[in-house]
């Protein structure tokens, strides 16, 4: 969903700024009509099958609420499997970067139908949608956390929770140990307290006011080398998190708890470049961090040799290490 969706949403923005030749244009005019449908079969998909209890709340569907193996249940189709979601999976949670992705979804198509004068109705469910998730006040309602000045997932949810080490038997097999899920307090429904790239997809999504106060929180949580900043890019999961850098299994290193993952960093970096661009009291912040960030991945880019999928940086000293868990094979 992830790069088909901005893909899209990129193309609309180009056509609508002129940015294409005539042939260019046309060509691209003629994709978009053709693959509408599919397009729109592809929204609907998504708006069914991983919709929430409350009207316009999404959560990512198929998380495993019977885990006892795991520190935090995997949330494979979000792409951000171990990302910390709510320690105890229902049907109460939000999902904050599956709201953010619907509703560009939503714009995109809203403006595609738009661009080729589709029926009324279909383009008006399209921007009732956009209108709906892109309201601020809701968004705050259901996912900022005032103390943190951060955005949260929210569900059933405690912090106390451990993989610990407990002999299994099962049937006439010789006893093993085993890190077995164990908890010491009732979870319960609320924010879920995880700072990381979740946590900056209305800011991706551009949906905070310039002028917001809120916007100034995001840059200082950008910027702050105690939580995401590195001098090699910005690392998927705060230092503060309860769940940095920990294993999700006894097999399942940190994938999205620390590595630094490209492709987000550079949505990030396209949002800094918006604010750097918009009038507002944090506009040249904004440029202060687009210039040092994207300094940053071009020097480790450079220092690689090409563009990884992800990489691990040594927790001993402060050097990237030429191993990327993708490989070569899975490069941009």
């Amino acid at each position: 969903m992830v790069l088909s969706t901005c893909f899209v949403f990129d193309i609309v923005n180009d056509l609508k700024k002129n940015k294409f030749t005539a042939n260019e244009s046309n060509e691209i005019t003629s994709f978009l009509e053709q693959a509408f449908v599919r397009l729109e079969a592809w929204f609907q998909w998504f708006n069914t099958t991983q919709s929430g209890k409350e009207i316009g709340s999404n959560y990512w569907h198929g998380r495993h609420s019977t885990a006892t193996r795991e520190l935090n249940p995997k949330t494979l189709s979000s792409g951000l499997d171990d990302n910390p979601h709510a320690s105890h999976p229902s049907e109460d949670e939000r999902h904050l970067d599956l709201r953010c992705w619907m509703l560009l979804a939503a714009d995109c198509m809203d403006s595609i139908g738009k661009l080729f004068e589709m029926e009324k109705t279909s383009a008006e469910e399209y921007g009732s949608t956009a209108k709906l998730l892109s309201d601020f006040a809701t968004l705050n309602q259901k996912h900022f956390n005032q103390v943190h000045g951060a955005y949260f997932d929210f569900g059933n949810h405690t912090e106390k929770v451990q993989l610990s080490w407990t002999v299994v038997k099962a049937g006439n097999n010789h006893p093993r140990s085993e890190l077995i899920w164990e908890v010491s307090e009732r979870p319960e429904l609320k924010l879920v307290p995880h700072i990381g790239y979740v946590s900056l997809f209305p800011f991706m999504a551009r949906i905070i006011p310039p002028e917001s106060w809120i916007l100034g929180k995001q840059l200082d949580l950008i910027s702050n080398k105690s939580i995401l900043w590195t001098a090699y890019g910005l690392r998927s999961l705060s230092k503060t998190s309860t769940l940095y850098m920990k294993r999700n299994t006894e097999h399942d290193p940190p994938y999205w708890r620390d590595p630094i993952w490209m492709n987000v960093n550079y949505m990030i970096l396209s949002a800094l470049k918006h604010c750097s661009l918009v009038n507002g009291p944090y506009r040249e912040r904004a440029k202060t961090i687009y210039d040092g960030l994207r300094s940053n991945l071009i020097r480790t880019i450079t220092k690689l040799g090409f563009c990884g999928n992800n990489m691990i940086r040594s927790r001993k000293r402060e050097e990237v290490l030429n191993c990327l868990l993708a490989g070569p094979h899975f490069s941009y």
